[in-house]
């Protein structure tokens, strides 16, 4: 097994996650909520793949384990336990993003409906 590395926070704050989009950085958004929530309100770049679904589709969804990949969830508790269990599994470049979507409506676009 790969170990996670070190030079990889395992969060992210909303504003660098904005950064990463404005400047093109190739990166894999994920958001781990339910398909209700998503319809709720989403980022339009991230792709659902609600929480618990992600053990049976992993290779699927992440072909490369070097690949960079935020996670958020709805207030970030549920994407960090995501990313804690992608590390775990050698995925060193996975990071959760503090403080979900309701932070990112609250920080970044508050065209996103919070809930």
């Amino acid at each position: 097994m790969n170990h996670p590395d070190s030079n990889c926070p395992i969060e992210i704050s909303c504003r660098e996650v904005k950064d990463l989009i404005d400047t093109n950085d190739d990166f894999l958004l994920l958001d781990c909520r339910t398909e209700d929530e998503y319809a709720t309100t989403h980022i339009e770049m991230a792709e659902l793949i609600p929480m618990d679904q992600i053990p049976g589709r992993l290779s699927e969804i992440f072909p490369d384990q070097n690949r960079r990949v935020v996670v958020h969830c709805h207030l970030g508790g549920r994407s960090l336990q995501v990313t804690q269990w992608m590390r775990e599994r050698g995925f060193s470049r996975v990071q959760n993003m503090t403080g979900g979507i309701d932070a990112w409506a609250i920080e970044v676009d508050s065209t996103i409906r919070r809930y």
